[in-house]
């Protein structure tokens, strides 16, 4: 009998230990969680992790804090994530860069495919061609002659490297065999700024930050990067239709906790995510900025992590063909 106590003592102090995790993971949450942003305040990805929030919160509880975390293509923000204790407590959204960061940089310190618990694919977003107001181009094939006869003098921003404004900006480039001046900023919302100033010349950005401003004609806007035309900007036509054939970048968000995280802390999250994105003010918000709610399959942890896995099979042969690398 005391042999057999001896061996008990070790395996009910290992389930003891067991408690305050499955303990938390019920109680779950009892302070707010922190929704990272891997861009700039006003940037597009800031737009919607601040749409989510609210509703995200009421569903869980309590408060969900928008916390900005900018720099190297967002691979700060993934990296604090994924380092961070999983617990549920610290959640990260980021867009398609997600899937394009393994092939654009040599150090990468996380993994996409193994640093994460999957919450869930957020939101669809088109993206939009702009100039600043006064660019003396008035529509796409204008654009395309000024910027090949002044290529040395044109600039083009975008919200760093490896993020979608990069990836668009180097699409259009390629499109029209001509490569211009680009300008990295920590976030679109700082390259939007600039643009407005009359810093810089052109940018591709997100519906989420351009459709009010294109409205506003603040803006001179060139195209939509959809195959199809937009209901909020319906007299826009799409690249592809003005001849840039195949062209075509929509922004996709997901929704990542850290690898380890509980099994009952990420449903809840997951379930969270789903009423804030059929809550009526983000539904009509989304229509007016004509982005799109992605159905209730891909709003899940298999539904996330099969579009993350075919999205680093589209664009890793993408990036390494032209060459583009941080370390």
């Amino acid at each position: 009998m005391k042999h057999r106590s001896r061996l008990l003592l070790p395996l009910a102090a290992a389930a003891l230990s067991l408690f305050p995790t499955l303990s938390s993971a019920q109680s779950y949450p009892t302070k707010p969680i922190a929704l990272v942003v891997p861009f700039a305040a006003g940037g597009p990805t800031d737009v919607v992790a601040r749409m989510i929030s609210g509703p995200m919160g009421k569903s869980l509880g309590t408060t969900v804090v928008v916390e900005n975390t900018v720099g190297a293509g967002g691979t700060i923000a993934s990296s604090r994530v994924a380092k961070a204790n999983p617990d549920g407590y610290t959640v990260l959204i980021h867009h398609m860069g997600m899937a394009t960061a393994p092939a654009l940089y040599r150090k990468l310190p996380f993994d996409p495919l193994t640093s994460f618990e999957y919450i869930g694919q957020a939101l669809d977003v088109p993206m939009t061609m702009l100039a600043r107001k006064d660019f003396p181009a008035e529509n796409l094939q204008q654009l395309i002659a000024h910027v090949k006869a002044n290529k040395d003098k044109v600039t083009l921003a975008n919200a760093g490297l490896g993020a979608v404004s990069h990836l668009c900006g180097m699409m259009f480039m390629s499109a029209i065999g001509t490569d211009l001046t680009t300008v990295p900023y920590k976030g679109t919302g700082p390259a939007m700024t600039d643009l407005l100033g009359g810093q810089v010349d052109l940018l591709c950005d997100q519906t989420t930050q351009t459709v009010p401003m294109i409205r506003d004609g603040r803006v001179k806007i060139y195209g939509v990067t959809s195959t199809t035309r937009l209901g909020a900007l319906p007299n826009v036509p799409t690249l592809d239709e003005q001849g840039l054939k195949g062209f075509e970048v929509k922004v996709w968000h997901g929704v990542y906790a850290p690898k380890g995280t509980p099994r009952d802390v990420t449903e809840k999250l997951t379930r969270a995510l789903r009423e804030a994105l059929t809550d009526p003010a983000v539904v009509k918000r989304m229509s007016d900025l004509s982005s799109d709610i992605p159905p209730v399959d891909k709003i899940s942890p298999d539904g996330l992590r099969t579009h993350l896995q075919a999205e680093i099979a589209k664009w890793g042969p993408v990036i390494k063909k032209a060459g583009v690398f941080a370390d």
